[in-house]
């Protein structure tokens, strides 16, 4: 084991004790104090993973988040937080980072979630990859006059290209691979979110109806059902 995380945590107490836990497990270390230094330390590095405080210094978590994504939707990101509402922990979802741990934690919870994490990234690289080298042709996953193309990272609609953040396309993608089959809130969290995520099961209905109102509102016909009492599914 040999991936490095950037720790970006403002509390000295909280990033030593993470810094001496991740390299007690065999993790590189890198560690900032400030939103700024720490995207400072991004850019200048190479990185598996970021664990990112929200509440930062002369720039917040969010904006070091924000500026992330813009330009780096592969890097995995986990929030630590001291905030405790779902909403709170949607927006950072929903600004692209992969997960996210809420203080006071423990840190074997933490652990398994970065390995989770690690091991999902590295599975979507090792796909990507291959899928590129064997795959001259473009493969596209369609329903109806939807159209997702996995290489590109493409959502189109009706003509009309869709942007998706990273969890949406994830979430996207498992149901158009499981067209026509109703899935369970757990399901979609164990394919979604990883196998290890603790976080609360309406997460998913939130993300469904982010997707639902950038892939169906105003079209015809309508693709993401609800089936009361058990879950949803994508069909025509």
């Amino acid at each position: 084991m040999n991936e490095a995380i950037l720790i970006i945590e403002d509390e000295e107490k909280i990033a030593r004790l993470l810094e001496i836990e991740l390299e007690y497990e065999g993790y590189r270390v890198g560690k900032a104090y400030t939103g700024s230094d720490g995207l400072e330390l991004y850019r200048t590095g190479k990185w598996d993973l970021i664990l990112l405080d929200i509440m930062l210094p002369n720039m917040s978590g969010i904006e070091v988040l924000r500026r992330i994504r813009q330009h780096d939707s592969r890097t995995p990101v986990i929030l630590l937080t001291a905030k405790d509402s779902v909403e709170d922990k949607v927006s950072g979802l929903d600004l692209g980072a992969n997960d996210y741990v809420t203080k006071p934690f423990q840190i074997e919870e933490l652990l398994a979630r970065i390995r989770a994490t690690l091991r999902l990234s590295a599975l979507t690289t090792a796909e990507s990859g291959t899928a590129i080298a064997s795959k001259a042709e473009e493969e596209w996953l369609t329903a109806a006059d939807l159209r997702l193309n996995e290489h590109t990272r493409e959502v189109i609609r009706d003509g009309e290209v869709i942007e998706l953040t990273p969890r949406e396309y994830d979430l996207l993608v498992f149901l158009l691979k499981h067209q026509r089959q109703v899935l369970n809130r757990e399901q979609i969290l164990q394919a979604v979110w990883g196998y290890d995520y603790y976080g609360d099961t309406n997460v998913v209905d939130v993300y469904i109806r982010y997707v639902r109102k950038k892939i169906d509102q105003g079209r015809s016909p309508e693709l993401i059902h609800t089936v009361r009492g058990v879950g949803y599914v994508l069909k025509e």
